[in-house]
């Protein structure tokens, strides 16, 4: 017995080339490696389901088949494509070639808005994307990675209910690791009065899909094709400050409405194509935006299928760009040592960083590892803020006074790599301001991290931030 179980053993090691060729950063390559090794049968199980985090763009995106961005109409010359054009190289040449740099390093274009509305809790977003909802004329579609069922899940699916009668196309597109507790049997309405519903699968072996690593992040709601929201918020009752164990629940969404909005409708209608294979087509989902741009706007994507890594990248070169300050906070946080060192030279060159990471969270091990790298942060003159008022979900980043970046994207290994994300970057001094009122607001509800208090933390806190943090690429 214990000579099979011990080339079964060897077996799994048949996993070793598959990791080696996936040419992952040598910190993650180890770190399967020692698993696979170390912990017989339950680290190549882990590795199976976990660790495969590259999909090929063609089994993807399957642009060849189908992309919205290529399907488009044409938008006539003098319309919104050339103002924003002029509205982009009306900015001084830093900040003109600072968006050039994140269009090459995302491979979108640069866009725009002509309104900007920042949404600072549940309280604020939740009744917007209602009034829109009612409003809706002609579709509706909406992409979470939660959503509950509890009264809050259920009140705005009444109203995508009502909407779908009303003749409204409805589309609803949830992460299935996510929403795992949201039953299909609630959508029975929903379904019957001629709504459109998918489960954005990444393990469904019909499909030959085996990644339940990847998960679609990403939170977008397209109205009508003009007016769209993106930000960190899912739909649930804790967002509304329900949950007396969790407190107060801040979040960000912003509204916008312009070019952008078509920019993100092809964003969904590339997502909704990859889980269901239908196509969103027709040009009535792309009308034409007859506003006036005033805000430049650049769409951050992160995904497997990007090689790349736009969201670390785009990351970096904001800190990089940055001559005051940047202030950014974070659900989780365990940096990669590209972002780690961006953060750390930003200091040392005099920049105000300041890091609000929350405290209390779904998985507390991330705090655990995310404080192991608050040492040489500190170091460097970075300050870091642990909320712990409530639940601070929110993902923004603040670059001087004009720069700002809100999205689904935490600062850690699973939203730079892993995950299916959206940001948005844009140019807006009176919205930069907003932000910065709120994490203000924030920062005095913190415990800020004193580097001699720290340093005389507990032995036990020590040894345990030291051992989780090799595992810093698996979580």
């Amino acid at each position: 017995m214990k000579t099979v179980l011990f080339v079964c053993y060897l077996a799994t090691w048949a996993f070793i080339p598959h990791l080696l060729l996936l040419k992952k950063r040598p910190t993650a390559t180890l770190a399967w490696l020692w698993a696979i090794l170390f912990i017989p049968f339950l680290g190549a199980l882990a590795y199976l389901f976990f660790g495969t985090d590259r999909l090929k763009r063609r089994r993807l995106k399957r642009r060849e088949l189908f992309s919205a961005r290529a399907t488009r109409r044409q938008i006539p010359a003098g319309t919104t494509d050339d103002a924003t054009t002029g509205l982009v190289q009306a900015l001084p040449r830093r900040d003109r070639q600072f968006l050039q740099l994140l269009s090459r390093i995302n491979q979108l274009p640069v866009s725009s808005a002509d309104h900007l509305r920042v949404l600072s809790d549940a309280g604020e977003f939740y009744p917007a994307l209602e009034q829109r909802i009612l409003a809706a004329v002609h579709h509706i579609h909406l992409e979470f990675y939660i959503w509950q069922a509890d009264e809050t899940g259920a009140r705005f699916l009444q109203l995508l209910v009502a909407a779908a009668r009303r003749g409204v196309c409805v589309r609803l597109l949830l992460d299935g690791v996510g929403s795992h507790g949201f039953a299909e049997h609630l959508l029975a309405d929903f379904t019957a009065a001629g709504g459109r519903f998918s489960w954005f699968q990444s393990l469904d072996p019909k499909r030959l899909r085996f990644f339940m690593n990847l998960r679609n992040h990403r939170k977008l709601q397209i109205i009508d094709g003009t007016i769209a929201f993106a930000g960190g918020m899912n739909i649930g009752r804790e967002h509304e400050g329900h949950d007396a164990a969790l407190g107060r629940w801040r979040d960000v969404q912003l509204e916008a409405t312009g070019p952008v909005a078509g920019e993100l409708q092809e964003v969904f209608a590339d997502d909704w194509f990859f889980a269901t294979g239908e196509k969103i087509a027709d040009p009535r989902y792309y009308p034409a935006q007859s506003g006036s741009p005033r805000h430049p706007v650049h769409i951050v994507l992160g995904g497997p299928d990007r090689r790349n890594e736009p969201i670390s990248k785009s990351v970096v070169s904001l800190l990089n760009e940055a001559s005051d300050r940047v202030w950014i906070a974070t659900g989780y946080f365990v940096p990669d040592g590209i972002v780690l060192t961006a953060l750390e030279l930003a200091a040392s060159r005099g920049v105000d960083v300041r890091l609000l990471i929350s405290e209390k969270n779904d998985h507390p091990w991330l705090v655990t590892v995310g404080r192991s790298y608050y040492g040489e942060l500190l170091a460097a003159g970075v300050r870091i803020f642990e909320y712990s008022a409530g639940i601070h979900h929110a993902k923004i980043a603040l670059a001087d006074d004009h720069w700002a970046m809100v999205g689904s994207a935490n600062l850690d290994y699973r939203s730079m790599r892993l995950n299916f994300e959206l940001n948005l970057l844009f140019h807006s001094p009176v919205h930069n301001a907003e932000l910065a009122r709120i994490l203000e607001h924030d920062f005095s509800l913190c415990q800020e991290i004193d580097p001699a208090v720290f340093a005389r933390r507990p032995f036990r806190q020590k040894f345990a931030e030291a051992a989780l943090r090799p595992l810093s690429p698996l979580l």
